[in-house]
């Protein structure tokens, strides 16, 4: 099985509700996980892949957070405008 119908099996059997940026980050981390390494180089790409995935989701978890700090920055915002 390729790695591209692999990702595209995972991708058709999520939910649409339940997908998220974290969704995908474990999916990838998934087939990655299961790639066995066939040379030193490979296994160093493979090693590098894993580092972006974890990088991706700490930049992720980021975003998410300063999202919801907007979100509720805007809506105190609202709230003290609706008030005047």
């Amino acid at each position: 099985m390729s790695l591209d119908s692999q990702w595209r099996d995972f991708l058709l059997n999520e939910e649409l509700d339940e997908r998220s940026i974290f969704t995908y980050i474990q999916g990838l981390q998934e087939i990655i996980s299961n790639l066995k390494p066939r040379t030193v180089s490979e296994k160093r790409r493979l090693q590098l892949a894993k580092q972006h995935i974890r990088e991706v989701r700490k930049y992720a978890r980021r975003i998410m957070n300063e999202n919801m700090d907007l979100q509720e920055k805007l809506q105190l915002l609202e709230e003290s405008k609706g008030d005047e």
